[in-house]
């Protein structure tokens, strides 16, 4: 019987597990005080999740962004859709700090970002990054003024910014350009692959327009978000050759219960073993009674099953947690603050640790 290779490699190179590939890319730093969360580089990959509270609630959404904390998360994302959420947005924060929390908040935008960020410079001030949809942020001559205002706003503030392209809302503008021009081909392309060049263009074109108005590579993070598991994979692995960005991952309408598990913990683990993403976000749609940290659940653990993270056993955190009334202030005069009815040290939770 013929063995095949050769006779001086070793038992363990041959049996060694595959490691994912090393992708090069900038360091983008998300901060608040003195807390750093490091994304690409070398980074640890970095679980993200979102709140699904009115961001206008400073306590329900205080006490849900705490939570997800809690679980692990090591950044979230809240809504800021309105006057009243951006208004809002500093006094969540400030209801995190009295409890412990430090965890990072992105806040996305769409459509009236620009003057949000503008009018309420609080906000701006307090999220530790934005969410910004090339897609959403206007429609004509608007569409150029309206994005410059959002990235001029974060290179004011030192804020790292992802842009978020989603293929249910793609740039149309862009999308039916790149159409008429393969019409236009002798051999036209499957209207697929030009959505995803659309997509994957919209995304690097908007990086680089962020970088000639000032705003710093290592402040700009991309993220290209498909509903089907192969086409986030055709997506991601094209948008990793064009460019060194951070890449953010995650299934967008991924579903609820095993369905949505399993989707998304196919596609992540899929780029995540080839060296694709540094920040990730299960999206799951919370069964009925089901607790909004189990997207974080399952994000731990698909970087737990990969050996891309170990993490700390959870410590179990009391969950007596209530609203009580606060002195009125000037800026906030009903406030509530949130506090532990047993006084205990509830803030303190699981810590994510790099894999040895």
């Amino acid at each position: 019987m013929t063995v095949q290779g050769s006779s001086r490699e070793s038992l363990d190179d041959f049996i060694a597990p595959a490691r994912p590939a090393q992708r090069r890319s900038h360091q983008a730093v998300v901060r608040w005080g003195s807390r750093e969360v490091t994304i690409g580089g070398g980074a640890p990959v970095r679980v993200q999740s979102m709140t699904n509270t009115d961001t206008v609630d400073v306590i329900e959404t205080a006490i849900q962004v705490k939570e997800l904390a809690i679980a692990g998360s090591e950044l979230v994302r809240i809504t800021v859709n309105t006057p009243e959420a951006a208004a809002a947005v500093p006094h969540i924060r400030e209801q995190l700090d009295r409890m412990g929390i430090d965890v990072p908040l992105v806040g996305d935008f769409h459509y009236n970002g620009h003057r949000l960020l503008t009018d309420y410079p609080a906000c701006a001030e307090t999220l530790s990054k934005y969410r910004i949809n090339p897609g959403n942020v206007g429609k004509g001559d608007k569409k150029d003024r309206q994005f410059a205002q959002m990235v001029e706003v974060a290179a004011k503030y030192d804020k790292t910014v992802r842009i978020g392209v989603n293929w249910g809302s793609l740039d149309q503008e862009l999308l039916a350009q790149m159409m008429d021009e393969n019409g236009r081909l002798a051999e036209p392309h499957e209207p697929q692959q030009v959505m995803y060049r659309a997509i994957i263009t919209s995304a690097i074109e908007s990086a680089r327009r962020a970088e000639e108005i000032g705003l710093a590579a290592e402040r700009i993070i991309l993220s290209c978000k498909m509903s089907g598991v192969q086409d986030l994979i055709s997506v991601y692995r094209a948008l990793g050759r064009r460019c060194d960005y951070p890449l953010h991952l995650g299934l967008t309408e991924a579903g609820m219960g095993t369905k949505g598990t399993v989707a998304s913990a196919a596609a992540l683990s899929v780029l995540l073993q080839e060296g694709l993403g540094d920040t990730i976000r299960v999206s799951l749609t919370p069964q009925p009674g089901e607790a909004r940290t189990q997207e974080v659940v399952v994000a731990l653990e698909i970087l737990q099953a990969l050996g891309l993270r170990n993490f700390n056993p959870s410590v179990t955190a009391c969950r007596d947690v209530a609203a009580r009334p606060a002195p009125p202030s000037r800026n906030w005069p009903s406030r509530s603050t949130i506090s532990c009815a047993r006084k205990c040290r509830c803030g303190s939770r699981s810590t994510p640790v790099s894999r040895i």
